[in-house]
């Protein structure tokens, strides 16, 4: 007897159930999902049983003495479902998916706008960087995962808190209800679990920068990296997308900020021990809105243990222990990326001799810059220090 399983996207509600789904389910001998989604149907006496893991489903198929049998899923097959993970743990089952109306097109359909061109995420059971989706996107939708409060505080953090939020809550159901507020005021909204967010920014910004000019930095008493060092700093780093970076020794965080646009689905760790510094570091990362930098007050290597293993590392400073601190960089990742700057020529000998006796072969460039400056009627070339950046390592090398 060949056993066949339908998935079912029921989409946000029985109403939205496709006129295939309801012959699906009309010919079907057992029914599986989770209890919202078994009991407003009609499955008129046949059996069904309230479970949802892939694992279980796929053990009573095997066991059951019957040949058509369909699991109902929420939304759309497609967008964020355990579709996927059904597919593969009923092989060798024969299996035929039938989408349902997502929650998105929905939502988007109620408010009577396009859908195209938004961000699409989801916090269901997972950490999602918010705040960079919405830097990027003038529309950000988003399952909230029951999350709603603490996204819109993540926002408000970084500056975001006068963007206008709509809030879809129930949808489908005798209790729908759709909210515009600011998401300052999402904050202390009592949501609905089941609810989805759109997020409105009429300025959006998708440049992934480098050399920002030093006057757009909160400056204080905290030592920067020049806008001309830190771009050839960001060259070197070979940063992806999705990487895990160190700054170690941020100073007002400007090499945190370049890393954190360039890392916009991954994650920047700025390590600074000074106080003034480490305020700095804070209030540059919300004037230019990100959400993917976390400060961590200290120095390497003891700031270092517990953190992810890094894709890329730039080393501003680490207080005479470069020799540890390079030990644990390549033991949690032996293929990490490392870039180091130094002025002094002792710092130089210090740090070519760490790259070596770890067995890696550094690239050393010296920089040497210089900015116009008025002088009456004239302009002056005023140099700044000349600066050595040595690097070595990365997924190449």
């Amino acid at each position: 007897m060949v056993k066949k399983v339908l998935l079912i996207g029921i989409g946000v509600s029985e109403k939205t159930l496709t006129a295939q789904a309801l012959d699906a389910i009309e010919n079907a001998e057992m029914f599986f999902g989770a209890p919202r989604m078994l009991e407003p149907v009609a499955i008129k006496g046949k059996p069904a049983l309230p479970i949802y893991e892939a694992e279980k489903i796929r053990e009573c198929v095997e066991t059951e003495d019957k040949k058509n049998f369909v699991v109902f899923l929420s939304g759309d097959t497609g967008f964020y479902s355990g579709a996927n993970a059904l597919v593969k743990a009923l092989y060798p089952f024969e299996v035929e998916v039938l989408p349902g109306v997502s929650s998105l097109s929905y939502f988007f359909s109620r408010l009577k706008r396009p859908w195209q061109h938004a961000a699409l995420i989801s916090a269901h059971g997972k950490e999602v960087s918010i705040v960079d989706a919405v830097r990027r996107n003038k529309e950000t939708f988003v399952l909230t995962g029951r999350n709603t409060n603490e996204l819109a505080t993540r926002l408000c953090e970084a500056g975001f808190e006068d963007l206008m939020a709509t809030l879809g809550e129930n949808l489908g159901g005798i209790q729908e209800k759709i909210t515009a507020m600011p998401v300052k005021d999402l904050k202390d909204y009592s949501a609905s679990s089941l609810c989805v967010l759109l997020i409105d920014n009429p300025l959006p910004d998708k440049r992934v920068r480098t050399g920002i000019d030093d006057a757009e930095f909160i400056r204080g008493n905290a030592p920067m990296t020049k806008a001309p060092v830190r771009a050839q700093i960001l060259s070197q780093l070979h940063i992806s997308p999705e990487d895990v970076c160190y700054d170690v020794g941020a100073g007002t965080g400007s090499v945190s900020v370049e890393m954190a646009l360039s890392a916009y689905e991954g994650r920047v760790y700025a390590i600074e021990q000074k106080e003034d510094a480490f305020d700095l570091i804070e209030k540059n990362i919300r004037s230019f809105h990100l959400g993917n930098v976390t400060c961590i007050k200290g120095s390497a290597p003891h700031a270092l243990k517990d953190l992810p293993a890094p894709d890329c590392v730039f080393i501003g400073g680490c207080s005479g222990k470069m020799d540890d601190t390079f030990s644990l960089l390549l033991q949690k990742n032996r293929n990490v990326r490392i870039v180091l700057t130094t002025i002094a020529l002792e710092s130089l000998s210090e740090a070519l001799d760490a790259f070596k006796r770890h067995g890696l072969s550094a690239e050393i460039l010296q920089l040497a810059s210089s900015r116009a400056k008025e002088a009456g009627s004239m302009h002056l070339m005023i140099a700044d220090n000349p600066i050595y950046i040595l690097s070595a390592g990365g997924k190449d090398e």
